[in-house]
């Protein structure tokens, strides 16, 4: 590479932050965003957080020039790193001061994120805490036991398990490997005394019981006993039955009640833990030598900054959480006169969220307003001379009046065309005019806050259109499958206030590949501020905090596939630099995945392009020149490919 570095820091300024801040970039943010002296979006080191932030566009300048253009995957290390530390220091700090006698033991549930350079990196730095993973099927454990976990570290074995995934449990535990099989239903438990015996080995079992207490929140349905996996409190007492019959009671080691995922309520989590400890406590007196109370997930993140119960937020703080947890288990055990349990919890989406982000650029813009006059012309239909008329006449108290005689003018004019009265000329001229009118209007609403809220709600239908460059079925799933609030925000200009307000579209031919939905300062807006495009500049927009489940839940629409992913790092000095990175999909790779062979594709191609220069309709130079585009096509990634200046001139 030419440069040793990305991104160097430079000298710290004071500067204005109001649009930093209007995106609400301080509060979802966890200081790992800052504003750069030229009004950059920057990368904060959370070691060294009174640096100067590095600047978001040089580093994808940087990037582009190495040949990593977006859309793209940025993984930041230091941000996964302070999110496992600050994980377990903060129990440890709840057990120092409430008096607890264990010790807490997380594990990562894999399937939150898969990605190798991700779960090394989790296993890396959780080393110091024995931090473990969670296995939800058979293909994640065949990956968790290739990981060199730390010694005495928990694996937490999920999931339907057959005969062949009991088998890997047992013999791993065998090898040394601290591996935990959770009994998820009846029948599973068959499997494992059948294995265990064939084996001649004892195996070290949990019991996940489902808890009646249903949480709130996005994933309500993977709380409460209707939840689809774990046990009912009968099957609970028949399983510690039919152990003790086989002799393997004293296998049964961990008790597992997932408390919700992404709960947003704090005290849905202090009452969910508080019936934890009554199973884990009967169990207990009815001779099950329980040492582990793993609570699952639940842990939530502020989406939107809000710090309030609702979907896409919560109300409490990591440290409240650890504390709740902390104080309700010593309780209920104190009260028992049980010893404290190793506690246990499969934060997954706390770990992982704000450590990726997906970076895109916009393509184009649809504006919908303008802001130059269009006059109509002497033989135009009346109406156009209406339409125009309604900028003299517009004020804060005829707001209302004007946008709606614009909006009957334009529907007229548009019916006139209908019936063949007007020809399209005039209806385009129009619709300049309309857009005019509707620019004023927005100005107007803009600069006083005297309007009617109707006037702004239907001033929604007119925002404008940006274009970017992403797959939202690929990159970000949930956003269109549940309604998920992600924070964007463009990465420059925040030194400059944006005029426009818009929807994000993305480059999927399908409606619903659109974000209307925005974090800003004053809560969720459906329209996101965003500076005019200038020509020949590249644009960029972050989506942030999107680390957990959107690399894995994405889908192949319209063949969409992976984007580039770089994973990047601060070093002892300071300065970010490059650590991973991982080629996006080429479109003979997405081809292949669904069952179309590259190679048949060229063939027939090129039998088909043969047979249009054997009828005369090219020639063979053209013929030449196609196959070349569509090899490269084959070999090219499945994004909007930019010309580098280089291919421009070549």
């Amino acid at each position: 590479m030419a440069e040793p570095h990305f991104v160097r820091h430079g000298e710290a300024v004071p500067m204005d932050d109001t649009v930093f801040k209007s995106y609400a970039i301080h509060r979802w943010g966890k200081g790992i965003l800052g504003l750069c002296a030229n009004g950059d979006l920057g990368l904060v080191n959370p070691a060294r957080p009174d640096d100067p932030p590095a600047s978001l566009p040089q580093l994808l300048h940087n990037l582009s020039a190495r040949g990593i253009d977006a859309p793209l995957i940025l993984r930041v290390g230091a941000f996964l790193r302070r999110s496992l530390d600050d994980l377990n220091t903060t129990f440890a700090r709840a057990i120092a001061a409430n008096g607890y006698g264990g010790v807490y033991r997380g594990v990562f549930p894999i399937k939150v994120n898969q990605q190798a350079e991700v779960v090394d990196r989790i296993v890396e730095y959780g080393r110091p805490y024995g931090f473990g993973l969670e296995a939800g099927s058979k293909p994640e454990l065949i990956l968790a036991l290739s990981r060199n976990l730390p010694e005495g570290a928990l694996l937490i074995c999920n999931g339907i398990k057959d005969a062949e995934y009991v088998r890997l449990g047992i013999l791993a535990r065998k090898a040394g490997i601290n591996c935990c099989l959770v009994i998820e239903s009846p029948g599973e438990l068959n499997t494992v005394i059948a294995e265990a015996r064939r084996l001649g080995e004892k195996p070290m079992l949990g019991v996940r019981i489902k808890l009646t207490r249903r949480v709130s929140g996005n994933w309500a349905d993977s709380s409460g006993d209707r939840s689809t996996f774990g046990l009912t409190t009968k099957e609970v007492v028949d399983m510690l039955e039919t152990l003790r019959a086989a002799d393997m009671l004293d296998c049964l080691r961990l008790q597992h009640s997932h408390l919700g995922s992404q709960v947003p309520q704090i005290m849905d989590i202090r009452q969910a833990v508080d019936e934890a400890c009554r199973f884990f406590t009967e169990l207990r007196r009815l001779g099950a030598p329980l040492d582990y109370l793993d609570l699952g997930g639940g842990l939530g993140i502020d989406y939107t900054g809000e710090a309030r119960a609702t979907d896409n937020s919560m109300n409490y703080t990591l440290d409240e959480y650890c504390a709740n947890i902390v104080e309700t288990v010593r309780y209920a055990m104190d009260e028992a006169g049980q010893p404290h349990p190793t506690l246990v919890t499969e934060s997954g989406r706390a770990i992982v969220a704000h450590s990726s982000m997906l970076i895109a650029d916009i393509l184009e813009a649809s504006y919908f307003d303008r802001s130059e006059p269009v006059t109509p012309e002497g033989d135009d239909h009346h109406m156009l001379s209406d339409i125009a008329a309604i900028t003299g006449y517009l004020t804060p108290r005829r707001v209302q009046e004007c946008l709606n005689d614009a909006e009957y003018y334009r529907e007229e004019l548009r019916a006139l065309f209908r019936r063949g009265v007007i020809d399209i000329e005039q209806v385009a001229r129009a619709e300049q005019i309309f857009l005019y009118v509707v620019g004023r209007i927005k100005d107007l609403v803009t600069q006083s806050g005297d309007v009617p809220p109707e006037v702004r709600e239907e001033l929604n239908e007119h925002r404008d259109i940006y274009r970017a460059n992403f797959s939202l079925f690929q990159s970000l799933p949930d956003v269109w499958a549940i309604d998920q609030v992600l924070p964007i925000a463009p990465l420059q200009r925040l030194d400059e206030a944006p005029t426009r307000r818009a929807v994000l579209s993305d480059i999927t031919c399908d409606s619903d590949g659109k974000i209307a939905q925005f974090v800003l300062e004053d809560g969720i807006d459906n329209a996101l501020p965003l500076h005019e495009l200038r020509p020949a500049e590249r644009y960029h927009i972050g989506v942030f905090l999107v680390g957990a489940y959107q690399e894995t839940l994405g889908d192949l629409h319209n063949l969409f596939g992976d984007t580039n992913v770089v994973t990047v790092d601060f070093n002892d000095e300071g300065v970010l630099e490059l650590q991973h990175e991982v080629e996006g999909d080429t479109v003979s790779e997405v081809l292949a995945a669904v069952e179309y062979e590259p190679r048949q594709c060229l063939d027939a191609f090129k039998a088909i392009v043969e047979r249009a220069v054997r009828s005369g309709r090219i020639n063979p130079g053209q013929r030449k020149i196609l196959m070349n585009t569509y090899r490269e096509a084959l070999g090219g990634y499945t994004y909007y490919e930019h010309l580098h200046e280089e291919e421009a001139h070549g």
